[in-house]
């Protein structure tokens, strides 16, 4: 009988994270170590109590390296850090002998996927990262139907796609954009990534507006030009896109995303550091846009 895969996890505290537990739990998973350096994480009783917590990276590090000397090492580490941490996270993971499978965005500058892919070779393990927007059906058919138009047809699309937060954010990590990459890294990454994936590589960009709670501007890629729209303001939520005139809804199934996402990396089909290249170099591009 094959045993369950051993997972670690750091960022045991954050948003994203009961969503890895869940889909670690889904994928018949064993949790055996998290870190985080804040102790609000009641969450793990939720999924198993038997799960090591660390709040200091290095008796972390080191608690995996004790379990790897006794044949009894995690196969995978998933790495739901603040996204300044992600790279630092993933090279600790490998080290340890684990496959990776880390959060959006998987870095914050193009240069740092060039290390990881070095990493990969001297350990011979694998970073995957999440870019669970691909796996939504909808999209998968808008996909398959601009495909199938050929590289002569132009498409007009418009993105708008608003979450609203609490001042919290703007004093957490997340409104540093050292550490989170400013609203089009940590909102837009997986938009831009799906982007780019229906509608093919940029070819030329243009930020016209951007605030610490909004930030729009235009795209033009190999067969659309994209207006698109980001924001953490206002009262309700709207997930949309539109091609050619017609409203096409990603929303529906998002909590289920991340399970789907495991059960394709596990299973050989994961999203690798060249899937996510095109939009990692698309948003430090639009960051560092002149206004």
């Amino acid at each position: 009988m094959t045993p369950p895969p051993r997972f670690a996890l750091t960022g045991t505290a954050g948003f994203v994270a009961p969503r890895h537990m869940q889909a670690i739990r889904d994928v018949g998973g064993e949790l055996v170590a998290t870190l985080d350096p804040h102790d609000a994480v009641g969450v793990l009783d939720r999924f198993d109590r038997r799960t090591e917590f660390f709040t200091e990276p290095e008796r972390f590090e080191r608690h995996l390296a004790r379990l790897r000397r006794g044949h009894n090492g995690v196969d995978w580490l998933s790495v739901c850090s603040p996204n300044h941490l992600h790279d630092v996270h993933t090279r600790l993971g490998l080290r340890a002998g684990a496959n990776v499978i880390c959060e959006k965005p998987l870095v914050l500058s193009p240069h740092n996927l060039d290390a990881l892919a070095d990493e990969e070779l001297l350990t011979g393990r694998r970073v995957f990262t999440v870019l669970q927007l691909r796996l939504v059906k909808s999209m998968i058919d808008l996909r398959t139907a601009i495909q199938n138009t050929g590289r002569t047809v132009w498409h007009s699309v418009e993105v708008k796609y608003v979450t609203p937060r609490g001042s919290w954010y703007q004093r957490s990590w997340k409104g540093d954009v050292d550490k989170s990459g400013g609203l089009v890294t940590n909102i837009g990454i997986h938009l831009f990534d799906l982007l780019i994936w229906i509608f093919g590589k940029p070819e030329k960009i243009a930020v016209k507006l951007r605030t610490s709670t909004t930030v729009a501007g235009t795209l033009q890629l190999e067969r659309a030009t994209v207006n698109w729209f980001l924001s953490i303001d206002g009262e309700d939520a709207c997930r949309k896109m539109t091609v050619n005139g017609e409203e096409i809804y990603f929303s529906d199934g998002f909590n289920e995303l991340h399970t789907r996402l495991y059960e394709a990396t596990l299973a050989g089909s994961g999203f690798g550091i060249d899937d996510a290249r095109p939009a990692i170099e698309l948003v430090h591009r639009l960051r560092t846009y002149p206004l």
